[in-house]
Parts: C-alpha cells; sequence; structure tokens
C-alpha cells in the first residue's frame, strides 16, 4: 500500500507539472511562443529522408508497445515463469492506463495541434484528435519505462528511452505535435509506468 501511494502521489505531481503548459498554450505566450519558434525551425529544415525516417517511427510506435508486453508474455509462458508473465501485465497495466489518462487529458484541453495553431505551422500530415499531451511521447515513455523497471539493465535501458526519445521527436518534427506537447507526454508515460509498479511480482 505504501509503494502504491507513493507512485500515485509521483503520477499526480506529473499531472501538475502538465499545468504551466497548458495555461500558455491558452494565452499564445511564453511557451507557446518557445513553442512556435522551434517549430518553424524544424519545418524549415527538414530533409525527405529525415521526413521517412521519423514517418517510420512514428508508424510503428503503437506495434512497438504491444509488442513488447506481448513478448516478455510469450518469454513467461515458454520458461512457465508466472513472475514474467506478472511483468508483462504490469507493462500492459501501464499503457492502459496511459492511454485512458492520455485521452482524457486531450479532451478536457483541447490544445489545437501546430498546423491548426495561431501561427500556422507546416506539417508532413495532419491527424486528427487535440495536440496536448503527446500520446506517441507519453505511450512510448510508459513503455519504455516500465519495461526498464522489469529489467534493470542498461542494454534494455539505453535503446528503450532512445526509442522513446527519437519517437517524441519525430511529433515536433514532423509538425503535429509542440515541444511542450512531447515533454507532457513523456512526464505522464514515465509517471504512469512507475504509479503502476504495486503490479510487478514482489510489490
Amino acid at each position: 500500500m505504501k509503494a502504491l501511494t507513493k507512485y500515485i502521489i509521483v503520477l499526480q505531481f506529473s499531472l501538475l507539472s502538465a499545468i504551466p503548459f497548458t495555461v500558455s498554450a491558452q494565452q499564445n505566450t511564453g511557451l507557446q511562443g518557445m513553442d512556435d519558434r522551434i517549430m518553424i525551425d524544424l519545418s524549415e529544415h527538414r530533409t525527405p529522408e529525415k521526413i521517412n525516417f521519423f514517418l517510420f517511427l512514428s508508424r510503428y510506435n503503437n506495434l512497438v508497445n504491444v509488442a513488447v508486453p506481448t513478448g516478455v508474455f510469450a518469454g513467461g509462458v515458454i520458461a512457465n515463469d508466472k513472475g514474467t508473465r506478472q511483468n508483462a501485465l504490469y507493462i500492459a497495466s501501464s499503457s492502459a492506463v496511459n492511454l485512458l489518462l492520455t485521452t482524457v487529458i486531450k479532451k478536457i484541453v483541447r490544445r489545437p495541434r501546430p498546423f491548426l495553431g495561431r501561427v500556422k505551422i507546416n506539417a508532413v500530415y495532419q491527424p486528427g484528435s487535440t495536440s496536448f499531451p503527446s500520446g506517441h511521447a507519453s505511450s512510448s515513455f510508459t513503455t519504455a519505462t516500465a519495461l526498464s523497471q522489469v529489467y534493470n539493465k542498461w542494454y534494455v535501458i539505453a535503446p528503450a528511452y532512445l526509442w522513446a526519445g527519437s519517437v517524441s521527436y519525430s511529433r515536433m518534427y514532423l509538425g503535429v505535435h509542440y515541444p511542450t506537447d512531447v515533454a507532457a507526454g513523456a512526464i505522464l508515460g514515465t509517471a504512469t509506468a512507475l504509479s503502476m509498479k504495486f503490479i510487478q511480482p514482489g510489490h
């Protein structure tokens, strides 16, 4: 119970930290101005090769988020290891809770996408839904954090966070999310995975 309380508090603080992003976005000042400048700079320096690379990362993010817990679960079944199967449940549950929280926050904040903002940002493509927080950032960081908690080895942690960071950056590069959307998504995803650690074996 103490562990559960601890990680719920972490999650609450992560949500509170998103308030400055939303307030600035609504007022179109401060962080919003920084967001616009970064997005304009990225849009002016795109190359076809990088566009294709970052489109690939964005398109396969959901597949990776499903494949990771599925692979861990399959390993647990093959090895007949209950702890590994429970770790798979922890990763999958973290992703499910993160999806719910991200969806709720998007519906509450309703921040327009960069290509629909006051300063129109040229986007590679125009997805639906709202902008804050980035679902790709939150989901990839949830998976990276949960996987790193399960396998606390540098050769797991480094690739996991490299993937999450690259996916998150791709959303800005493609012109579909502001930097503050991505930052909030990364905070939310990380905190969600930490808040669900009570599902892990031994907690």
